[in-house]
C-alpha cells in the first residue's frame, strides 16, 4: 500500500476528496438507473453500475496520467489544440448525434468504444488553459486592448460562437470563467466591460438570426424559450422533471427513504444524470444533501490553496481557470434540483452518470495535481516554450 501512493504526488486532500464523491456515487447511480431499466428499457441496473465504476476507474486512470505530465507542457499543448478544438466542434456540429429521438448536436459518438463524446467539455478546458497562457505571458506589460483582441479574444470568440448553438449553458459557464480568469490575471476592468458588451451583443444578434432563419438552427431557441417559460409557469416537459425533483425532495425529510428507496426515480427522465442530486436528498435526505455541498465546498478551498501555493502566474490562473467550473457546474446543477434555476443539462461532476463529463473532470483534476506536485518549474520555462518543441518532446 505504501508503494502506491509513493507514486501518487501532489494534494492528498484533492486525491481523497475525488475518492470520496467517486465512492458515494456508486449507489446512487445504481439507483437512479431503474428509470432507464424500466421506463427506457435501456440495459440492466448493474450493467449501469459497471459501465459508471468503469468509467470512474479510467477517469482515475487519466488523473493518474495527466498528474505525472509537467504541467509546463499545457501552456504550448493549449495553443495547438486550439485549431483542433475549432475543428471537432465544427464535425460536431454538422453531425450531431440524435439521442433518445432528440437532437443532441453537442455530441459525437467515439467509434469502437459506443461512448458518445462531448466535444464543448473539452473545448473548455483548452480555452482556460490558452487564457490562462495569454494573461501569465502579458502580466508584466501594458495589454493592448486592440492585441489583446486578436491574440486572445478572438480564438475565445470563435470557439464560444461554435458551441452557443448546441449548448447555451455551458457557453455562459466558460464566458464567465474566462471574464473572471481575465480579471484575476490583471486584463483592465474597462476592456473586460467592453469584452461582456461584445458578448452580450453577439447572443443577441446569435437569437435574432436563428428566430429570422429557424431552418438554420431548429429548436434552440425554442429549446431555451420553453425552459425559460417552465421556470415561470406550471406547465411542459422541463417542468413536470422540476416537479418530480420538488416531491423527491419534499419526501426525504432530515435523513431520507434510505439507500435505494427513491420512488421519483421511475418518474424522473433524467434521475441518473441532471436530476440526480434530488434522488440523494430522497435518499439520504437533508444530512446528505449538505454534505454533498459540504464536500464540493472542500474541494474548493483545496483548489484554491494549490492555486495561492503556486510558484508561477501561469501555474495560479490555470488552476483556477480548469478547478472553479467544476465546483460552478455542480453548484449549478443542485440549483436546478431544487428549483432555484431552470433546468440546464449541467452534470453533478463525477456522481452523475456519463462518460465525458467524468473523464474532462479528471483531466482537469490531474491538471490541478501536476500544478499542487510541482516545485522547481519558474515563469520564463513555461511561458518561454515553443508549442512546437513540445510537440516534438511528446511524440
Amino acid at each position: 500500500m505504501k508503494s502506491v501512493f509513493q507514486h501518487i504526488k501532489g494534494d492528498r486532500a484533492i486525491w481523497a476528496i475525488v475518492a470520496v464523491l467517486a465512492i458515494f456515487s456508486f449507489m446512487p447511480v445504481y439507483s437512479a438507473s431503474t428509470n432507464l431499466v424500466y421506463v427506457v428499457g435501456n440495459g440492466s441496473t448493474f450493467g449501469h453500475l459497471i459501465k459508471h465504476i468503469v468509467l470512474l476507474l479510467s477517469g482515475f486512470a487519466i488523473i493518474y496520467g495527466v498528474h505525472k505530465i509537467p504541467y509546463r507542457y499545457f501552456s504550448g499543448g493549449s495553443v495547438l489544440m486550439l485549431p483542433v478544438i475549432v475543428l471537432l466542434l465544427i464535425f460536431t456540429m454538422a453531425q450531431g448525434t440524435v439521442i433518445g429521438g432528440a437532437n443532441a448536436s453537442r455530441w459525437i459518438r467515439i467509434p469502437f468504444v459506443g461512448i458518445g463524446f462531448q466535444t464543448s467539455t473539452l473545448a473548455g478546458l483548452v480555452l482556460m488553459v490558452y487564457v490562462a497562457r495569454y494573461l501569465a505571458k502579458h502580466k508584466e506589460k501594458p495589454i493592448q486592448f486592440k492585441e489583446s483582441l486578436l491574440q486572445m479574444w478572438l480564438p475565445v470568440g470563435v470557439v464560444l460562437m461554435l458551441v452557443l448553438p448546441a449548448n447555451f449553458s455551458t457557453t455562459a459557464i466558460f464566458f464567465t470563467m474566462i471574464l473572471l480568469l481575465a480579471y484575476l490575471g490583471g486584463y483592465p476592468l474597462k476592456y473586460i466591460g467592453y469584452i461582456l458588451s461584445i458578448g452580450l451583443f453577439s447572443l443577441l444578434f446569435f437569437i435574432l438570426v436563428a428566430k429570422a432563419f429557424p431552418d438554420a438552427m431548429p429548436n434552440r431557441i425554442h429549446t431555451w424559450q420553453n425552459r425559460l417559460e417552465s421556470f415561470s409557469k406550471s406547465e411542459g416537459e422541463e417542468n413536470y422533471q422540476v416537479e418530480k425533483a420538488k416531491i423527491a425532495i419534499a419526501t426525504g425529510g432530515p435523513i431520507g427513504k434510505g439507500p435505494g428507496k427513491s420512488v421519483q426515480k421511475n418518474f424522473l427522465p433524467q434521475s441518473s444524470s441532471d436530476f440526480i442530486y434530488a434522488i440523494i436528498i430522497e435518499e439520504y435526505g437533508l444530512v446528505g444533501a449538505l454534505l454533498v455541498v459540504f464536500i464540493y465546498f472542500l474541494l474548493l478551498f483545496r483548489i484554491l490553496i494549490t492555486a495561492k501555493k503556486a510558484n508561477t502566474v501561469f501555474a495560479t490562473l490555470m488552476v483556477i481557470g480548469v478547478g472553479i467550473p467544476i465546483v460552478f457546474q455542480a453548484l449549478i446543477n443542485m440549483a436546478v434540483a431544487v428549483n432555484i434555476l431552470p433546468v440546464t443539462g449541467q452534470t453533478l461532476p463525477l456522481i452523475s452518470s456519463g462518460g465525458t463529463s467524468i473523464w474532462m473532470t479528471c483531466f482537469a483534476l490531474g491538471m490541478i495535481l501536476s500544478v499542487s506536485a510541482s516545485k522547481n518549474e519558474t515563469e520564463e520555462t513555461i511561458l518561454d516554450d515553443n508549442p512546437l518543441d513540445i510537440l516534438h518532446e511528446t511524440i
